[in-house]
């Protein structure tokens, strides 16, 4: 989002789309072409060892970006396809890598909301979820991965989807972590398939593990992990201090608290910043602290518990 000054965000991301760049031995990525407000300068899919490798997030949709992943890796042998969530912008290419190569696709299961839908809820277009995609292994928390010189460990990271993993190497004391932690912006948490609740809690599992450098789905490398989330976990508690602030002074709808809120925000990220609130609300209400007539919904009005 727009005005998260609080965070030490890095922008400074030159990489083309279709160039293979060794980061660290072992770790390739290679952007896709589909820069976005949500995406940033795209999607950034990564190839992990040499020789008998991993490709980790095949990106979107893009026969191109296939290319380029399956030009990168000529002469050596995809054994798996890894995917850390099931949004459009991450696994659709997994089919077109998956034909070509014949490896074994891993992923947490496929695409599933954090919650129930409510009665009164349409489908959230901001979710942009691939339903059609399904891991040949579904992989649970703790769970290893490994191929020629490399080693991966799952680590549940559920809250910008339900069904949202990192990708451990410890030791390399790196962590892939897809939109969980981005060092460009803040990640959506949009319900009903994101969770607030789980979304802290994910990043507090992150803050408590060893890996210093995260490789994100959008956008630079993040030095200092654990610190950098630290920062995300104050800053989405400023945000609810920024809610509970403004309900002070009288009850209110979710577009009057993204006005209070979100000042100078970009015009096409309304719509994911009143998900976000929404989000907020949601725990709010969990917690009692916030009340709304009926289930908490992005149309409902928001007024503090007495």
């Amino acid at each position: 989002m727009a005005d998260n000054d609080d965070i030490p965000f890095n922008r400074n991301f030159p990489l083309k789309p279709g160039v293979v760049e060794e980061v660290r031995p072992g770790v390739r990525r290679v952007l896709c072409d589909n820069p976005s407000p949500f995406t940033f300068t795209g999607t950034v899919s990564y190839i992990i060892g040499k020789g008998k490798v991993a490709i980790l997030d095949p990106g979107p949709d893009n026969e191109a970006h296939a290319k380029a992943l399956l030009d990168a890796v000529r002469g050596e042998t995809v054994t798996h396809i890894i995917v850390t969530h099931t949004h459009r912008d991450h696994s659709p290419n997994t089919g077109r890598i998956k034909q070509a190569t014949g490896a074994t696709v891993y992923a947490e299961g496929p695409h599933r909301a954090s919650r129930p839908r409510y009665e009164s809820e349409k489908h959230n277009p901001e979710s942009g979820a691939d339903r059609e995609f399904a891991p040949d292994v579904a992989l649970a928390h703790g769970e290893v991965i490994e191929g020629a010189g490399w080693r991966l460990e799952a680590v549940a990271t559920p809250g910008h989807t339900a069904n949202h993993m990192a990708f451990a190497w410890p030791e390399q004391k790196v962590n892939f972590v897809g939109d969980h932690v981005m060092g460009w912006s803040t990640s959506i948490v949009a319900p009903p398939d994101g969770s607030m609740v789980d979304y802290m809690a994910s990043l507090e599992r992150l803050a408590s593990r060893e890996e210093e450098l995260y490789f994100s789905g959008h956008g630079p490398e993040i030095p200092e992990g654990p610190r950098y989330v630290r920062f995300l976990i104050r800053h989405r508690k400023a945000r609810e201090a920024s809610i509970l602030h403004r309900l002070g002074k009288g009850e209110a709808d979710i577009p009057t608290l993204v006005r209070a809120i979100y000042i100078g925000i970009d015009p096409r990220l309304i719509t994911a910043a009143g998900y976000s609130v929404l989000a907020h609300l949601e725990d709010l209400v969990a917690r009692g602290v916030v009340t709304t007539e009926g289930d908490p919904v992005i149309g409902g009005t928001y007024r503090l518990a007495t």
